[in-house]
């Protein structure tokens, strides 16, 4: 998904953790303070100094020279990690759920940050299969329940992965005879489906449905990422599937994409323009994201971590960060056409005009071609405008689905609140 532009500045890890909002869903923050204080003993003194255990910032890796060590660095979070799943396990054999719930969901927060920003190495792979595991059986047992669901990827082509796993959650009292509207969330670079999860409840208590799954070259996506048609192939494969659930009211569907989920959530709305009511696209980018000068200045600017070499790896190039300059325009939807397509469903773009992840002139060029989009612009905020983005766009999706609701209610529920 992204940093905040809270979590890029100095100390801003510690603030983000305390608050318990991203990338820090469901944790908690004491959790990660042993976790701290053995980085600052593994990592390279020379940058750390001076870094106490409380600010939990993700620039300590910085300590290590590049190439980083990733499995260095995942190796700290584990022990910490089992241990919360230790605790889980026996609250879930006493039967208290709530008590299991919180600390499968904190194992993952764990597990996630040890992963993060992409699973690039052996040891940060298995983080990602090992917090997949605790945050379903978190989800799992949790007063408004989460599923996962496995479809058929019955579009795709020989080389591509042949199933779709993502979450599903329909409200409590759903049935056919009483469907309700959905929501399709769309990850982004680095937030995957067991942290974006936490948007689920608060959509649930307005009796909206959820469903969350990643974007090619992330997760479990089983999209070519390479390929920039395959997320026809996959969003196809996904709403054949949704049709044929008699819970969902199919006239209100609509797509939550988020940051470079942000670029799919725009295609997909020009692409399947016939299938849904309306898509967001909340920091998401089109075009200039792609250009070589912009790739070549982003690991300086917001975002924490080496973000172009993250999008070369997630576009599957890998660490080759130079060919995928060379090559990523082909992923523009300007380049394209895609934009110059007059057919597009109703289409929401929201960010900060101060992005420095996808930079704001994006949102212009979609502007400038196609059909007339909805755009809301949020000035002196970074990447996604958030926090006055969220209420933005969430007052937006209440009105598409005709429903009633405080878009401050609803956010309350983001923030971890850990009782145990």
């Amino acid at each position: 998904m992204r940093a905040s532009s809270n979590c890029g500045r100095p100390n801003g890890g510690s603030l983000c953790c305390e608050m318990g909002v991203y990338p820090f869903m469901f944790n908690k923050h004491e959790d990660f303070l042993p976790i701290v204080d053995e980085l600052t003993k593994v990592l390279s003194r020379t940058q750390c100094e001076g870094i106490r255990a409380a600010q939990v910032d993700f620039r300590l890796q910085q300590g290590q020279k590049e190439p980083y060590d990733w499995d260095a660095y995942a190796q700290v979070f584990f022990p910490k990690a089992e241990e919360l799943l230790g605790q889980a396990e026996k609250a879930d054999r006493e039967d208290n759920k709530e008590k299991a719930s919180e600390l499968y969901l904190r194992a993952s927060a764990v597990y996630r940050i040890s992963r993060f920003p992409a699973p690039r190495s052996e040891k940060q792979r298995y983080a990602w299969k090992e917090g997949k595991k605790a945050a379903i059986k978190g989800l799992a047992l949790r007063e408004r329940p989460t599923k996962e669901v496995i479809i058929p990827h019955k579009h795709a082509l020989e080389h591509e992965g042949k199933q779709i796993p993502f979450y599903y959650h329909l409200p409590p009292g759903t049935t056919k005879e009483k469907p309700v509207p959905l929501v399709i969330i769309l990850t982004g670079l680095d937030g995957y489906r067991t942290e974006l999860a936490v948007w689920i409840e608060g959509f649930s208590q307005k009796d909206i449905g959820v469903i969350v799954l990643e974007i090619p070259g992330t997760g479990d996506s089983p999209a070519d990422p390479k390929d920039a048609t395959s997320p026809e192939r996959e969003w196809s494969s996904l709403l054949d599937w949704l049709h044929e659930q008699s819970e969902v009211d199919h006239k209100r569907v609509a797509v939550f994409s988020v940051s470079t989920g942000g670029y799919y959530g725009i295609r997909l709305a020009h692409t399947h323009h016939d299938r849904l009511a309306g898509v967001v696209a909340l920091g998401g980018g089109c075009h200039h994201m792609f250009d070589p000068r912009w790739l070549s200045s982003v690991n300086h600017l917001e975002y924490p971590f080496d973000l172009a070499t993250t999008l070369a790896y997630k576009w599957g190039y890998g660490d080759d960060l130079e060919t995928f300059k060379k090559e990523a325009m082909k992923y523009s939807l300007v380049e394209d056409g895609t934009l110059d397509r007059q057919q597009c469903t109703q289409l929401l773009l929201v960010n900060g005009v101060d992005d420095e992840i996808f930079q704001i002139d994006d949102y212009y060029e979609c502007l400038l071609r196609g059909a007339p989009k909805d755009v809301r612009f949020v000035k002196d905020r970074k990447h996604m405008g958030e926090p006055e983005s969220f209420g933005i766009v969430l007052k937006w999706l209440y009105q598409l689905f005709g429903i009633e609701g405080n878009p401050a209610d609803h956010l309350k529920t983001i923030p971890s609140r850990p009782k145990y």
